[in-house]
């Protein structure tokens, strides 16, 4: 079991950046894929990036290629997405989530972070 706390959420207005990070506890976080998802108000959640264990690599939704990174370091047990050039449409609930396979999907994730609010002003 790989526990996840998530904060950096806030209010930011369109173009702003916002950096989100992921504190996991457990012995197995370094062997997870790491990743995130979305979800808006009258919207299914929807992927937004993963990175493998090794770091080596990584894979982003297409609405937001360019614009966000995500990142892990496993000797802090922590990973990050940083959200750049934000957009009024990239308000939303965001969840961090850590899974025992590559690519990310979300039948496939074993825990959950308990969500950071992102809301972009126009």
């Amino acid at each position: 079991q790989v526990q996840l706390v998530e904060s950096g959420g806030g209010l930011v207005q369109a173009g702003g950046s916002l950096r989100l990070s992921c504190a996991a506890s457990g012995r197995a976080f370094s062997t997870y894929t790491m990743g995130w998802f979305r979800q808006a108000p009258g919207k299914e959640r929807e992927f937004v990036a993963a990175i493998k264990w090794s770091a080596a690599s990584a894979y982003y939704a297409d609405s937001v290629k360019g614009r966000f990174t995500t990142s892990r370091d496993n000797a802090k047990n922590t990973v990050y997405l940083q959200l750049n050039s934000l957009k009024p449409e990239d308000t939303a609930v965001y969840y961090c989530a850590a899974s025992s396979r590559y690519p990310l999907s979300a039948t496939d994730v074993g825990d959950w972070g308990q969500g950071a609010q992102v809301t972009v002003s126009s």
